[in-house]
């Protein structure tokens, strides 16, 4: 079987985690994958939505195309696939329009609509397709996923302890780094109660905070687990809005990797992947912070947090826990009647395990009703 990727870039993050890191899976399965950007220009995209056909299944990921590209790729994919791992029917948190764009709505609903199979990164992106109209029975949450073994758990010498400060970690790019600038206030105060804490950034730019020593690493995908794991204590903060909830928690995942425990204040996916006093602290005000980064000063405790945390991690968020849900998910295993799609394989081949699929809250909402996607009547208009 052949799967074709329609992605930002091959090197991008998401494509990296969410679709080549179950590369090895899909190989074994005998499928190969191929990941194309998706060209920018009309008549290379015309060309590429058409050679949709030639492969056995297409993965969207993260791209809302206007109508009509999505209907003709939606004409040649013989099994179509949208990946997300952002609330990409919403602008971002620090976007001066506001979170909410119709256009990016109309364009995600007609999406996960005609998708065979809806893969979100986390519930709240599922409910947010289901709510859009997808067919319940399509959508799956598929954790992003990160490989242990790339990590070096945290260890600490012995003549280190209780000789130095803790050194806070934070990892990112730019466009992220914008909520760890927003919260100045919040690291200055932790310098202030903290003497000599130091915050280790792993990025492409780095802040500059009053009080607190700011160590700039330039990131490299070689550098980044050695580097996270020479820190102490990883750090996330997130504003409490709609795009935020759609995050999946990657820099955790990045941390509890590495062996460190972890604080960030309770919104989205931190919620979820941190277990407060067994493999981090969730905390909301300054002064919860600095009572955290107290203690996680003691280097025993520290250890004890960090191992839970990566034990957690290979339990629930390892590429190895969910290689053969996310092969059953891009290849159309595990939808009944798909027998066209199953690489050759026969029917006394096990099942796939059953895909995470979202459950609806307890108070049953009503299903969404399938609508057909009417055209987008031409007009322009804002994102």
């Amino acid at each position: 079987m052949r799967l074709l990727a329609l992605v930002d870039s091959p090197d991008h993050v998401c494509c990296r985690y969410r679709i080549r890191a179950f590369e090895p899976a899909l190989r074994d399965a005998g499928c190969s994958l191929v990941c194309q950007p998706l060209e920018r220009y009309f008549l290379p995209r015309l060309t590429q939505l058409r050679d949709a056909s030639r492969y056995h299944a297409v993965i969207l990921q993260r791209k809302l195309l206007p109508s009509w590209q999505l209907a003709l790729l939606r004409r040649h994919a013989r099994h179509l696939i949208f990946d997300f791992d952002d609330a990409v029917l919403y602008r971002d948190s620090y976007d001066r329009r506001g979170p909410h764009s119709a256009r990016r709505e109309r364009r995600f609903a007609a999406t996960v609509r005609l998708a065979d199979t809806v893969i979100a990164g986390n519930d709240f992106l599922a409910d947010c397709a289901l709510r859009a109209g997808a067919a319940a029975e399509s959508v799956r949450t598929i954790p992003t996923c990160v490989d242990p073994i790339r990590y070096l758990p945290r260890t600490e010498r012995p003549t280190e302890r209780g000789e130095r400060p803790i050194e806070l970690v934070w990892i990112g790019s730019s466009s992220t780094l914008k909520g760890l600038e927003s919260q100045r206030t919040l690291w200055e105060r932790l310098g202030g109660a903290i003497p000599g804490l130091r915050l280790r950034v792993v990025c492409d730019r780095f802040p500059d905070f009053q009080g607190v020593e700011v160590v700039p690493v330039p990131w490299t995908e070689s550098n980044e687990a050695a580097e996270l794991a020479r820190g102490d204590l990883g750090v996330s903060w997130l504003p409490d809005d709609d795009w935020s909830r759609g995050k999946c928690g990657l820099k955790i995942l990045q941390y509890q990797a590495a062996g460190l425990p972890t604080i960030a204040n309770p919104v989205g996916a931190h919620v979820e992947m941190i277990e407060p006093g067994a493999t981090g602290f969730l905390a909301s005000t300054p002064d919860q912070w600095i009572e955290a980064v107290r203690a996680a000063a003691d280097p025993a405790f520290r250890a004890e947090m960090g191992r839970a945390a990566r034990s957690r991690v290979e339990t629930h968020y390892s590429i190895a826990a969910w290689a053969p849900t996310f092969v059953a998910s891009a290849t159309g295993v595990d939808h009944q009647g798909s027998s066209s799609l199953r690489c050759g394989w026969s029917d006394a081949r096990p099942a796939a395990p059953t895909p995470f699929v979202f459950r609806r809250r307890a108070n049953h909402e009503p299903e969404p009703p399938a609508r057909a996607v009417s055209p987008e009547q031409p007009r322009r208009e804002q994102d």
